[in-house]
């Protein structure tokens, strides 16, 4: 005797649930199916009066998710993207991919974009979208294939595996240098005695931890210049202002220019460094595994920081 199979929500409501769910918006989840935003509502609504509960809360500006349905979220999501890959494997291989990627303003400026030309060359049918911003994405909810984080690796709700270690040392302009220890002897050795400090505000105990990690005493910070973002201290050291801890790979390209010069000689390990990361238990595309493979040959084998 045949088993009746328990009946399923249709595919197009679950689809609309999750263009809503993933974008928070009617608008935009409309825009992405390609249909109007009542043809989105309709569907949701069909889906809760199927489910018998409701999905979304309705009593704000945007479309929230009810704990209900913050958990069928969560449940269907993975088969979703599933479908999402298996079908992409099967389309022809001249279609173009789109791959969206996040990472750090600063990583972006100094280390990939000067690089882009070289992937674009290898991966000409992929379209990579960059979004720069410093806080932490929700790669599944915002609908994000990758990102580059800056930490240690662990971070909940996502696999991580390591790119590029982060070191750091004092740099500053060659002509502050000789100012500092005066032209007669600018042979000698580099102190900090008498230097003005630019400090990342992102990092502010940066140059105590420089410090004790060489056994020297905590710098005078007195006079120190405090900026926001690494960006403007690079802009302030370039243009002789005072000595900044310069971090690499964001400091490379003005050591390889000699617009800045590590007068203390080889930079050490902060602790932590860039990872890449994907949503846990979410399949890459082929896509995003191309640009994965091509992130980690172009930042080479290296040891992991400690």
């Amino acid at each position: 005797m045949a088993i009746a199979a328990k009946p399923i929500p249709s595919f197009a409501a679950l689809r609309a649930f999750h263009a809503v769910a993933t974008h928070d918006r009617y608008r935009d989840a409309a825009a992405t199916l390609g249909i109007t935003e009542s043809a989105v509502s309709h569907q949701v609504r069909k889906l809760e009066k199927f489910l018998q509960t409701a999905l979304i809360d309705r009593s704000g500006p945007r479309a929230a998710l009810t704990d209900t349905g913050r958990r069928y979220f969560e449940q269907i999501d993975p088969a979703i993207r599933q479908i999402q890959v298996a079908t992409e494997a099967l389309q022809p291989a001249s279609g173009r991919s789109t791959v969206r990627l996040t990472l750090p303003p600063s990583l972006a400026a100094a280390w990939l974009i000067p690089k882009l030309g070289a992937f674009e060359a290898e991966s000409p049918n992929i379209d990579l979208q960059i979004i720069t911003t410093t806080r932490v994405v929700d790669l599944r909810r915002d609908q994000v294939d990758m990102a580059i984080r800056l930490g240690k690796g662990q971070w909940p709700g996502v696999e991580a595996e390591f790119l590029l270690g982060e070191t750091a040392m004092p740099v500053c302009a060659p002509s502050y240098l000789e100012q500092l220890a005066g032209k007669a002897d600018a042979d000698t050795t580099p102190t900090l005695a008498g230097a003005r400090l630019i400090i990342n505000g992102s990092f502010p105990a940066e140059w105590e931890e420089w410090s004790h990690a060489r056994g020297l005493p905590t710098p005078d910070t007195k006079g120190a210049i405090t900026l926001d973002s690494i960006a403007q201290v690079l802009q302030a050291v370039e243009s002789g202002h005072g000595m900044a801890m310069g971090r690499r790979p964001l400091v490379d390209d003005w050591l390889t220019r000699g617009a800045l010069i590590a007068p203390f000689g080889e930079a050490d390990p902060t602790g932590a460094g860039y990872y890449l990361c994907r949503a846990a238990g979410q399949a890459p595309t082929a896509a995003t595994r191309r640009l994965e493979r091509w992130l980690q040959s172009v930042a080479g084998p290296q040891p992991l920081s400690t």
